[in-house]
């Protein structure tokens, strides 16, 4: 870079700097942001979010921004890691490698890190556990047996070279609860050295003796789950408090005013395997709720593909009329509406809730 530019740039970045100081705004932050990712300094763009979001948390350019550094900075460390591992390959540097590559989206990256460490360290179950891990989250996530299956698969891996591994007893464990193999899911658990640090195991334990077995066929319990669009057991919603449950209590207000709005028959938020509904909804096999944990999935894969960034919201329109989509990372906010309803209004309220929700689960944090 000449010098005439280098100056140049540094002339702007004092005038924003002084500029956010003296009248910040969401935009002035942006801009300062963006002058520092053409500088490859995703530290400093990471910080400029940050400062950002303390004075207006329910900015989504900024929550963008923060993603944006965060996945800059994430690629950046991915290729340093990688090039080194080129040189010195080590259990724990693929184990690094994978994790960076899963937070950053990029899946496939990831399974080949875990296929490459498999080979060089046959004797690791830690390239499996990744992969159950991955999968895992996309199957509480979406639902998806198919899912579910490869992470069975993959568990079955990490105990088959390690059987006293705790982490791989303590998913196939909690797996097998959520689904309903509840004998399964005690053989699991049971295995786990009793530590105190992890009460949630003992809680499960307890829990096994009250909900009621519905089988030992794993992939059909999971088949079952897709199909119903809910676990049998699953997650309670954490009661951390008064400023938890007011925060709850915030989205199903949001939620009721949005299913309020002209036109609209359906509202749903979700997050996980959870979902709060409004409107028309009679139970959690609606096509509604199903439809928009499909195309919410698709469209991220899609992004993520062509290296877009991530899906932020859409609209599918038929026969049936217009479904709004809205999705930051697992949470997802929709509606189903009538045609000729106000669907530019009803994605902005849509996103002003999945935003404001993100706020709170980052103070609850």
């Amino acid at each position: 870079m000449h010098l005439i530019q280098r100056m140049k740039i540094w002339k702007e970045l004092k005038r924003l700097e002084r500029r956010a100081q003296q009248e910040p705004s969401p935009s002035t932050f942006v801009d300062l942001g963006q002058v520092y990712i053409n500088l490859d300094d995703a530290a400093k763009a990471m910080r400029v979010a940050q400062d950002g979001l303390a004075l207006f948390p329910d900015s989504v350019e900024l929550l963008k921004l923060r993603d944006f550094a965060n996945r800059s900075k994430l690629k950046t460390d991915v290729a340093d890691l990688a090039a080194k591992l080129q040189k010195t390959p080590s259990a724990k540097g693929y184990r690094e490698l994978a994790g960076l590559q899963l937070d950053l989206g990029d899946a496939a990256a990831a399974h080949a890190t875990c296929d490459a460490w498999s080979v060089r360290f046959p004797g690791d179950a830690g390239p499996w556990l990744v992969l159950a891990q991955s999968r895992l989250s996309n199957f509480y996530r979406d639902l998806s047996a198919r899912e579910g299956e490869e992470a069975v698969r993959c568990l079955q891996r990490v105990l088959s070279v390690d059987a006293a591994n705790a982490r791989g007893h303590r998913l196939f464990g909690e797996l097998a609860y959520r689904i309903g193999a509840i004998e399964a899911a005690r053989k699991h658990l049971q295995a786990i050295p009793v530590d105190p640090a992890e009460p949630e195991v003992q809680a499960m334990l307890r829990q096994l003796s009250v909900v009621q077995e519905l089988g030992d066929d794993i992939t059909a319990l999971l088949r079952e789950a897709e199909e119903h669009g809910a676990l049998p057991n699953a997650p309670a919603i954490p009661r951390g408090g008064q400023g938890r449950e007011e925060g709850m209590g915030r989205i199903r207000d949001a939620l009721a005013h949005i299913a309020e709005l002209a036109g609209v028959r359906k509202a749903t938020y979700i997050k996980g395997s959870r979902a709060l509904v409004k409107g028309a909804i009679r139970d959690g096999k609606d096509s509604f709720l199903r439809v928009v944990r499909v195309v919410a999935k698709a469209a991220h894969r899609f992004a993520r593909r062509i290296d877009i960034g991530n899906f932020n919201k859409g609209v599918i329109d038929g026969p049936f009329g217009h479904i709004c989509i809205c999705s930051y990372g697992e949470v997802v906010a929709a509606v189903q509406c009538d045609q000729g309803a106000a669907t530019t209004e009803i994605l902005a309220e849509l996103q002003e809730l999945v935003a404001g929700s993100l706020y709170m689960a980052g103070v609850e944090s």
